[in-house]
């Protein structure tokens, strides 16, 4: 089978690397701090100490980085994925970064041969664990058809969407909706909560109905133990719609609700909460209210 190189072994990346090898895909993995790198290992994945020698060792190499500066640097810096790459080796950029980078990236490695896709996901660490995840992928049919293998291992919905750069303006419009949803679900139980209605029975008697969604599913049963744990952080989603807003800027295209949450995000960010859960959002709405959305015992 395909040997795939691996770099970036966070939240998401780990789990998504650890269902290829479950797929039987041979893999050496990079990570820029090593205990996950020596976890795989353990488990079969062979390890590689830089991008570079990565790219050396594999015919596919996939990125899933928290942001543009980390991808351009892995790919494109010294002793990057780059240096190590041969003309037909396959890129697949699955980090959620500006489609304008991921552009940039694709047109520099093409002039060594080498082919990308931007694939970024949805779906959190509980779809990266379980291999449900919803990837949209970014770049020509023929390059996106010899990899759809690879990502039915990690994932449950692959839809090309178009080419390079696609897959992350579509991430964007996928992480507005997200967003959005969730500054709604903290209004509408921050409301609920304050007239003195057990946050439980809302949510029982709302998810079966049009404004149940699997933002509420995944984030309110949270929310209600007072978990925020991330399955994704307040502060790479802050990066999304940052990346939303430029590229809206850019485009002639008003966001306002978008920039709306944008600023929440950003105040709690700035309260040191941007390590936490994006659900944790609600926590702002409490705090207008006066209120906490918390499970009666």
């Amino acid at each position: 089978m395909t040997k795939i190189g691996f770099i970036g072994l966070g939240i998401m990346g780990k789990p998504m690397a650890r269902n290829l090898m479950k797929a039987g895909f041979p893999l050496v993995v990079h990570n820029r701090s090593r205990g996950p790198v020596e976890e795989l290992m353990k488990e079969g994945a062979e390890a590689a100490y830089s991008p570079k020698e990565v790219a050396q060792k594999a015919e596919v190499v996939i990125t899933m980085l928290p942001d543009s500066p980390d991808v351009e640097k892995v790919i494109l810096g010294e002793n990057g994925v780059l240096e190590g790459a041969k003309a037909g080796t396959i890129l697949i950029d699955m980090s959620s970064i500006s489609p304008v980078v991921s552009q940039r990236i694709a047109a520099e490695v093409a002039k060594k041969g080498v082919k990308m896709l931007d694939a970024p996901v949805s779906g959190g660490e509980t779809g990266a664990i379980s291999g449900t995840l919803a990837i949209m992928v970014g770049g020509d049919q023929e390059v996106f058809d010899k990899c759809l293998d690879i990502f039915k291992a990690m994932g449950k919905s692959i839809v090309r969407v178009g080419s390079i750069g696609a897959g992350g303006f579509t991430k964007l419009a996928n992480q507005i909706i997200a967003a959005i949803n969730l500054e709604a679900l903290g209004e509408a139980f921050v409301l609920g909560v304050k007239a003195g209605v057990d946050p439980n029975l809302i949510f029982q008697a709302i998810r079966g109905g049009l404004a149940g969604s699997n933002m509420m599913e995944s984030r309110i049963p949270a929310i209600m133990e007072r978990n925020f744990k991330p399955g994704f952080k307040l502060k790479l989603h802050l990066k999304d719609l940052n990346n939303a807003l430029s590229a809206a800027k850019d485009l002639g295209v008003p966001l306002p609700i978008t920039s709306l949450v944008q600023q929440m995000m950003l105040a709690l960010t700035t309260r040191g909460l941007g390590e936490d859960d994006n659900g944790s959002l609600v926590k702002l709405l409490e705090d207008f209210a006066k209120t906490e959305i918390k499970k009666k015992s």
